[in-house]
């Protein structure tokens, strides 16, 4: 077998994918003792993945989580012709319904990437064409799948206050205050921006998430503020909501 030729290739890539199926960050004793490897062995690989970025190093509490490199490859996967396949049927059928554009996003880095966009009819052209990237603490959908990161897994993102673009002057300019944003998201169950990314217009957003609870991506609807009531947007939401547990479902490969 290949891997037994290559061992330390065979170990890295188990490592990353236990660190990739856990809710948060383990230690290393944690780790060798589920897949069998020597600690010496597994000190010496997660010095080199938090190198190179793959991995990340809580020092204080000598645990080990995913880094912002593992993101990249996740965005990568994402980014790719089979997601937009499977998302743009679900997401015309959305805006169809609604009468409202929509797009689809995926997370890569500190940003969020457009892979597919609808624009409703008689709806003004947006700034979020497919391609376009723009900061994921500023859209509804970048917003959406922050909330779904673990402390650390955010914290790696936005390590200091040089980590948080300012586009027309709206919050989030620090990291409490985007704690606090990603809050509101988990309570409300889906997120929202109003005039962040372009002025006079709202978006709502909901994640899709992975087997593992991951944001394989993001769906949101964009609108004029004035021409959808702030008492609706729970049922766009909702609707959202239904589209992305869809996209979920056949991503994880269960749709029939």
């Amino acid at each position: 077998m290949v891997s037994s030729k290559v061992p330390a290739a065979d170990h890295t890539l188990r490592i990353l994918s236990f660190l990739s199926t856990q809710r948060g960050p383990v230690a290393a004793a944690t780790i060798a003792a589920a897949l069998d490897i020597p600690r010496s062995s597994i000190y010496h690989l997660l010095a080199v993945l938090t190198q190179h970025g793959f991995v990340l190093h809580l020092p204080e509490a000598k645990r080990y989580g995913l880094g912002p490199a593992a993101f990249e490859l996740s965005g990568g996967f994402s980014r790719q012709e089979p997601l937009t396949r499977i998302g743009q049927p679900l997401l015309a059928g959305l805006v169809d319904r609604v009468g409202e554009s929509g797009h689809l996003v995926v997370l890569h880095g500190r940003d969020v990437l457009y892979i597919a966009e609808e624009r409703a009819p008689r709806r003004p052209r947006l700034v979020t064409d497919v391609g376009i990237r723009l900061p994921a603490h500023l859209t509804a959908s970048g917003r959406a799948m922050l909330a779904t990161l673990p402390p650390a897994q955010l914290r790696a993102l936005y390590p200091d206050a040089a980590a948080f673009v300012d586009r027309n002057g709206q919050p989030p300019h620090s990291y409490g205050e985007l704690k606090q944003l990603l809050h509101a998201v988990r309570e409300r169950g889906y997120a929202i921006e109003d005039s962040a990314v372009t002025p006079d217009f709202a978006s709502i957003a909901v994640a899709v998430r992975d087997h593992v609870g991951w944001p394989a991506a993001g769906i949101a609807l964009t609108f004029p503020e004035d021409a959808v009531a702030p008492g609706r947007w729970p049922e766009l939401a909702a609707q959202i909501g239904e589209v992305a547990d869809e996209l979920a479902r056949r991503i994880r490969g269960s749709a029939r």
